[in-house]
């Protein structure tokens, strides 16, 4: 009898931690996702400063995980996708200045070519729009983040602002591909566009900011994207995410994650 109980209650354990939603994984896909979105800011900034002349062949860009952690950027042609116009190496952690630059004719390997061919599916699907499944709003754009590894195939698209002083959270959607890089599905992450301002009235003081979730149950990989996309633009350091069962904190200087129950939540704000 006592062994039964005691086979149950390591079921019940197995049960209840199995049912907590993984917030490593969610930070680690945020942060790489932030990773390749600022290799692609600073690549672009750098190419259209130094390689102005290439400007007017670009059909798209990418960044993507190389070897020993380093990020890779491409820019490729227009009208010959498999032509990289020129490839960009970064840090880690991307710093303003690319550690290496290759502008010999090069033609795009496997890895970019499948990263290629699902991008330019999802941008299509998203500029056609044949089922009305996208929604489009002033004063801001879609970027399109692909990624590839040994489990799956799919492409993030994010809307960022045209304008300063503002942060957008929302708007935002996962495609998914197969290992022939046909596709699979879509979905929305957010029902709707958030604006946060970047900066509080000097009458104020803000800690945190929050918004809360009708899809997800915790934080997603975008959010967390774009809160260390602008956290150096920002009065806040602090954002939670509140859905009906779980309250998500991110802490945008430390890079640090916490989930809660929402009932536990609610009782230490009641202290």
């Amino acid at each position: 009898m006592n062994r039964l109980i005691s086979i149950l209650l390591l079921l019940f354990t197995s049960l209840i931690l199995y049912a907590q939603p993984d917030g490593d994984k969610i930070l680690k896909e945020g942060q790489l996702l932030y990773r390749l979105e600022k290799a692609s800011w600073y690549a672009t900034d750098y190419l259209l400063e130094k390689f102005p002349n290439k400007g007017d062949r670009i059909g798209g860009y990418l960044s993507y995980p190389g070897d020993n952690n380093k990020i890779i950027t491409i820019f490729f042609e227009r009208n010959f996708t498999s032509h990289v116009l020129i490839r960009f190496q970064f840090d880690s952690l991307p710093k303003q200045i690319p550690i290496g630059i290759d502008t010999v004719y090069l033609i795009a390997n496997q890895t970019e070519n499948d990263l290629i061919k699902i991008r330019q599916d999802a941008l299509d699907k998203i500029n056609t729009n044949s089922d009305k499944f996208f929604s489009f709003y002033k004063n801001s754009s879609y970027n399109i983040i692909p990624l590839i590894n040994q489990n799956e195939r799919k492409v993030y698209s994010i809307t960022g602002p045209k304008n300063n002083g503002v942060v957008l959270i929302g708007n935002d959607y996962l495609f998914k591909y197969n290992a022939e890089n046909n596709f699979i599905s879509k979905r929305k992450i957010h029902n709707s566009l958030i604006q946060l301002p970047a900066k509080m009235d000097s009458a104020k003081t803000a800690v945190a900011t929050m918004h809360s979730h009708v899809i997800s149950a915790i934080i997603d990989p975008t959010d967390i994207c774009t809160l260390l996309l602008y956290r150096d633009f920002v009065d806040w350091k602090l954002h939670y995410v509140i859905s009906s069962k779980y309250v998500s904190i991110f802490d945008l200087e430390k890079e640090k994650l916490v989930i809660m129950k929402k009932k536990a939540w609610e009782k230490t704000i009641r202290k």
